[in-house]
């Protein structure tokens, strides 16, 4: 066995630079690096960092440079760094005495050159300092790191993860990538949200069942955030579901009170932002890992936020981005959209003569995608294969629009999954308001008449003033809901 140094380069720096790093000698034992384990945790909450398991596959982080024990002969290399480097497999021959590995990743794509910025809109239970090193291996700029009250379960005590390190507006560590720890307050009946951006701690972490009294409300928690010049997002966790409603978050988002919405990795949660958005919200989007354990990859799914021109990036201007509805999400490819030279996020006011827009669409990606696909008002308007390499895909089209609502450009796999989404642009057309249809309506008016009849019968309201705030809050989102119809 030899004692070998491994360092990898940027090609366009010389310098070296975090990846994810994958060695397998001949034998097929993939050899970890000094400090790593060969067997690690993967439960959610086990010591999160530094490590992690695709499907049955391991990978070791690394800040550029390591040291790791490999027997002479063949050994695959792989190595990635995000979306815009092309990821690295090769075979190299270790001869005898060979002690040294020099390898190099190349930046094939650059949308920070056009103001895009790479984030994780959600990462909970690992350090800042695991979250930086994995964060600048993933390729990110932005990593939110949320502290959170963890209940008692079995024979674990009940625990505030990472709340010691909160940050609020301010990186945890010097970057990059920009760590921000803040908060994910929750409630296990009425909603759970993200709150980005805070200088100080939105308290309570949690309320209600097993034990507490239900003496707060999910619009308490969004309007203090918003007191604080901050930003709401509605974590991907079951929500609008039978079983777990979310009924008082999906209120507080009719009333405006929460800013983006979160996706994740195979997520199930699109047709409820479409249903949404059918109902006349302007909704941005927001993509997470949600990142708790090993097994699942930092930035898995991310959050791309277009700075204004010539703005200098830092997390608040990234956060005004995000609340400005300038974004995409992806799990790889890259995306772009206008709708009459109007970027994603903007208003596009139409008068009644105008019968058509321009729409102009892009994807790149280093891995392979199916289809470009442009959509208005969730039906697709128009569409382009992907290249014969599946790196590449464009359209340019004058297509009908017969009234108000939104166009989005979203990316699709060989298996009809979403790759990629934008946030829309917004559509206003003279005459033509959008109004949703009873059908469109009747879920949602469903979920908060459960929620209503909950916080009237089952709620443990110490006061029945706060019985009464709660039922007040999910009949005025009601009352907005059926006004829109």
């Amino acid at each position: 066995m030899l004692t070998v140094h491994v360092r990898v380069s940027d090609a366009a720096t010389g310098q070296p630079t975090p990846v994810r790093l994958r060695l397998v000698d001949a034998a097929g034992v993939c050899r970890m690096p000094f400090g790593r384990l060969v067997k690690f945790a993967l439960a959610p909450g086990a010591d999160v960092g530094g490590q992690v398991r695709l499907g049955s596959v391991d990978f070791a982080y690394i800040d550029g440079i390591c040291e790791v024990r490999l027997p002479p002969g063949p050994v695959r290399v792989e190595a990635s760094k995000g979306p815009e480097y092309l990821p690295l497999c090769r075979d190299v021959v270790l001869g005898p005495g060979k002690i040294a590995l020099r390898l190099t990743m190349e930046r094939a794509l650059d949308w920070r050159s056009r103001g895009w910025y790479p984030g994780d809109g959600r990462a909970q239970d690992m350090s800042p300092h695991a979250a930086r090193l994995e964060g600048a291996a993933e390729g990110l700029d932005v990593v939110n790191l949320l502290a959170y009250e963890r209940p008692s379960h079995e024979n674990r005590p009940a625990a505030f993860v990472n709340l010691l390190a909160f940050s609020g507006t301010e990186p945890a560590l010097e970057g990059p990538p920009c760590v921000v720890v803040n908060t994910c307050n929750t409630h296990p009946v009425l909603g759970t949200v993200a709150l980005l951006n805070c200088h100080r701690v939105v308290y309570p972490l949690r309320f209600g069942a097993p034990a507490g009294l239900d003496d707060w409300s999910v619009a308490d928690w969004c309007d203090q955030c918003h007191r604080k010049k901050g930003l709401v997002t509605w974590p991907d966790w079951p929500r609008l579901t039978t079983e777990h409603p979310q009924g008082e978050a999906l209120a507080a988002l009719l009333l405006g009170k929460i800013d983006a919405f979160e996706v994740g990795p195979n997520s199930k949660s699109w047709i409820n932002w479409y249903q949404l958005l059918a109902c006349g919200q302007r909704l941005p989007l927001v993509g997470a890992s949600g990142k708790d354990s090993n097994a699942v990859a930092l930035g898995a799914l991310r959050t791309y936020a277009r700075l204004e021109p010539n703005q200098e990036f830092r997390y608040g201007a990234w956060i005004e981005s995000v609340r400005a509805g300038r974004t995409f999400v992806t799990d790889g490819p890259l995306l772009s959209l206008t709708v009459n030279g109007q970027e994603i996020g903007s208003v596009l006011s139409l008068s009644k003569e105008e019968q058509t827009v321009r729409i102009q669409a892009e994807a790149r990606s280093v891995t392979p995608f199916a289809r470009l696909e442009c959509v208005y008002n969730g039906a697709v308007l128009a569409a382009g294969d992907a290249d014969s390499e599946q790196r590449a895909a464009t359209i340019e089209a004058e297509v009908p629009i017969a009234g108000s609502g939104w166009l989005a450009a979203r990316c699709l796999g060989a298996d009809g999954a979403f790759r990629a989404h934008t946030s829309p642009v917004y559509v206003q057309k003279e005459g033509r308001p959008l109004h949703p249809d009873a059908d469109t309506m009747a879920p949602l008016l469903a979920i908060l008449d459960r929620t209503l009849a909950w916080v009237q019968r089952e709620a443990r309201c110490p006061k029945e003033q706060q019985r009464e705030h709660l039922m007040q809050i999910v009949l005025a989102a009601r009352q907005e809901l059926l006004r829109r119809g």
